[in-house]
């Protein structure tokens, strides 16, 4: 088969939302559909994934999934991210079953990251750091002009660089992380435990009229333009945060460009990325004018784009 006959579907699954796409040669999606991520565990959101790819405009020739874990050998090690996940998952298998196609298997922010360096924000780069954030804080590398995974697929996991020596838990079981200051599900247990001394705050009010459950990005973004007083005070520590550990990893890796992309950068925009670059300045040993941080460009996009992208390449290698 060639290149240009194929179709391909990407698959961004994240804590909250599962997205496809059909995506064609020139990386535009043709076709998106979406649903809640289930929280019964593997075999449901591999259920949900089946049913949306085969509501696409198109069947597809293979499938390309992002997975918020570390993700080798098409198994998921480890998915701190999604509910009653507590094993080793083969979910490219358990997929192919599903849809009868070949299906290969990344990490999400690995594939978010190659959205945007295929036909978004990145294009050009050569050494690029990724920022996701969304119900965790996913991270994925592009080390001299090529995608880097490491020796287990877990390489760029910036949510789980520890920033404070036993501080906040982390979903992960470990303290200290990134995620734990800057995830939306860790940030939203800080808010429930704030409130449950007195702390008040309007989170749950906005939560309430925009009929969500959670607190999702939307929320957070309009309890800052409201200046409520806890979002603030939280938001300031995972900006903080967020610049230690960037700021580790720029020192360790010589970066150009930073891209921070997920629900949050879409709401808060570029005024996003501008923050976490000041809050980074701090902690980097050579500040660096030409480092750049840009929004992603591609938005729910990014994820589909580069997961149809490892689908391309499996079809093409078979």
């Amino acid at each position: 088969m060639t290149e240009t006959a194929m179709t391909v579907a990407g698959v961004d699954v994240g804590g909250t939302n599962i997205g496809a796409g059909l995506v064609g040669d020139a990386h535009e999606v043709l076709d998106r559909a979406k649903a809640a991520t289930p929280t019964d565990g593997p075999d449901a959101v591999l259920d949900v994934i089946a049913e949306l790819v085969s509501s696409l405009d198109g069947r597809p020739d293979a499938v390309g999934v992002g997975i918020p874990g570390v993700v080798h050998n098409g198994e998921v090690l480890t998915v701190p991210n999604l509910v009653n996940w507590h094993e080793r998952i083969d979910i490219a298998a358990g997929l192919e079953d599903r849809l009868g196609v070949p299906v290969a298997l990344g990490n999400d922010a690995n594939v978010g990251v190659l959205g945007e360096w295929l036909a978004g924000a990145a294009r050009g780069a050569r050494n690029v750091l990724g920022v996701w954030m969304g119900t965790g804080i996913g991270g994925g590398l592009i080390l001299d002009g090529r995608p880097f995974h490491g020796s287990r697929g877990a390489a760029g996991e910036l949510g789980h660089v520890i920033v404070a020596a036993n501080g906040g838990l982390c979903s992960c079981g470990r303290r200290g992380c990134v995620e734990a200051y800057a995830g939306r599900r860790s940030m939203a247990g800080v808010v429930a435990a704030m409130v449950d001394v007195g702390r008040k705050t309007a989170l749950y009010d906005i939560r309430d009229d925009a009929g969500k459950t959670k607190l999702t990005s939307k929320v957070w973004a309009r309890a800052l333009d409201e200046d409520d007083e806890l979002a603030g005070q939280l938001f300031d520590l995972a900006v903080e945060m967020l610049g230690v550990g960037i700021g580790s990893t720029v020192n360790l890796l010589d970066l150009e460009l930073v891209v921070i992309g997920g629900g949050m950068a879409q709401k808060l925009g570029q005024g996003l990325a501008d923050r976490i670059a000041a809050a980074t300045t701090a902690w980097m040993l050579q500040p660096d004018p030409e480092l750049r941080f840009v929004v992603a460009e591609l938005g729910d996009d990014s994820g589909l784009v580069g997961a149809a992208s490892l689908g391309r390449a499996a079809l093409v290698s078979s």
